[in-house]
């Protein structure tokens, strides 16, 4: 991996400790002491590359480091005196640079760490949060936000996925076909959440978290190089790329939080909607139509209408419906709703988010009071959408959100209302 000398330190740690963990995970097949290992060196690495410099091989001096620790971890244990013993005629390979610098550091290792994490021995939920902590350097409560959980939750199901990856003594190497097909899912569902922490950050002062994004969307392609012809795997990709294509327009010069009806369409990355398109497409005409097909379409649609008054509304509704039908998903339906709205009115939609408001998934979140202010305002309840955009700011964790719905707040009780207009969450 390359990084420009200027990137900042934690950015730069968050990018390489995946790429660390799996060599380190690869060589001494003990995930949990890997993890913790990892974790020293990365906080060694704070201390000291802010006051003496980034090392010019940071992948490698981070190895190297992570290989000490390790080595101090298996001395402590004297049941592992022999395996020590092992290591040690082996340690000029863990401590020396290969002829090309890098540590022994395989770009596939966060790929094969990925696909080690999502082991069948692990349940779907306890695979998916490992690899969001282990591949996407997400923390707990970030994973917990994301899965809708307390926080406790995921903590649990971490550190039994550990324990069963060190009961399992699974090794860090790429699975054959029938592994994979097993492991599919729960790798395509981690780069799924991935992405979409890092398109919209659930917490925080930034809209987006770009090293999160570019990580899903690498590892992304990675999987589809190993899997060409596999309709999900191009339907994931191809919404990831229609989906950050819009990223340069989606905030103001301050930081600002622009809505998808209000961006300035020409920042849009033509060649990664050009791109994405062609992978939709692809998939769809594979014959199985799956979930990340269905929002890759959704997605073309909307990158497809030059202006937001041309958007294909009706074809979204059915698309959304289509979804619905797979998926259990409340983000998906709060998309229905507000399409439903679009299509049909907003006494259409908001009948919709009266089951959505007992959704357990959903309490002590800010994303039904948010749709329901959009529609509120569009049918002219400007009193209703203003305390229902108070509602959910106060609930909001992400600040650029938080400042968008006090703006919208703001603009009813000074100018009594809005165009009519209403925004699709872009969230996906």
């Amino acid at each position: 991996m390359t990084h420009p000398p200027d990137a900042p330190v934690d950015h730069l740690l968050r990018d390489l400790a995946p790429y660390v963990l799996g060599v380190v995970v690869r060589r001494y097949r003990d995930f949990a002491a890997a993890e913790d290992a990892v974790q020293e060196a990365l906080i060694a690495a704070a201390a000291q590359w802010p006051r003496d410099g980034v090392p010019d091989n940071a992948a490698g001096w981070l190895v190297q480091v992570t290989h000490r620790r390790m080595a101090d971890h298996l001395r402590s244990e004297s049941a592992r005196r022999s395996r020590e013993a092992a290591m040690a005629e082996e340690s000029p390979a863990a401590t020396s640079p290969d002829a090309d610098g890098d540590f022994g550091v395989d770009p596939d290792d966060a790929l094969r760490l990925l696909f080690m994490c999502c082991h069948p021995s692990l349940t779907t939920t306890s695979a998916i949060a490992l690899t969001l902590r282990a591949v996407g350097g997400l923390t707990t409560t970030e994973i917990a936000r994301a899965f809708l959980v307390p926080e406790s939750v995921i903590g649990q199901r971490i550190s039994r996925a550990k324990q069963s990856i060190r009961e399992s003594g699974v090794p860090l190497a790429m699975p054959d076909a029938s592994e994979r097909s097993e492991r599919l899912g729960a790798v395509l569902h981690v780069l799924y959440l991935i992405f979409s922490e890092g398109y919209s950050a659930s917490s925080g002062d930034s809209v987006h978290r770009t090293d999160l994004s570019n990580e899903a969307i690498r590892l992304t392609r990675a999987v589809h190089r190993l899997l060409p012809r596999e309709g999900d795997v191009e339907g994931l990709l191809a919404l990831m790329l229609l989906t950050d294509a819009r990223r340069a327009a989606r905030t103001g010069p301050n930081g600002e939080l622009i809505p998808l009806d209000e961006q300035d369409r020409t920042r849009w990355d033509r060649d990664a909607i050009e791109e994405g398109v062609a992978l939709a497409a692809a998939a769809l005409a594979r014959g199985a139509v799956g979930e990340y097909q269905l929002q890759a379409a959704i997605a073309a649609v909307h990158d497809e209408a030059v202006r937001a008054e041309e958007t294909d509304w009706p074809q979204i509704l059915a698309l959304y419906g289509m979804l619905q039908r797979l998926s259990d998903n409340p983000m998906v339906a709060l998309n229905f709703a507000i399409a439903t709205a679009m299509v049909h009115g907003p006494a259409a939609g908001l009948a919709l988010l009266t089951p959505l408001e007992q959704d357990a998934r959903l309490q002590g979140t800010h994303r039904v009071d948010a749709v329901r202010g959009h529609l509120l305002e569009r049918a002219g309840d400007c009193e209703g959408a203003l305390a229902s955009y108070q509602m959910a700011a106060g609930r909001s964790t992400s600040r650029p959100e938080r400042d968008y719905l006090l703006l919208k707040a703001a603009r009813l009780r000074d100018e009594g209302g809005r165009d009519g207009r209403v925004d699709e969450i872009d969230e996906w």
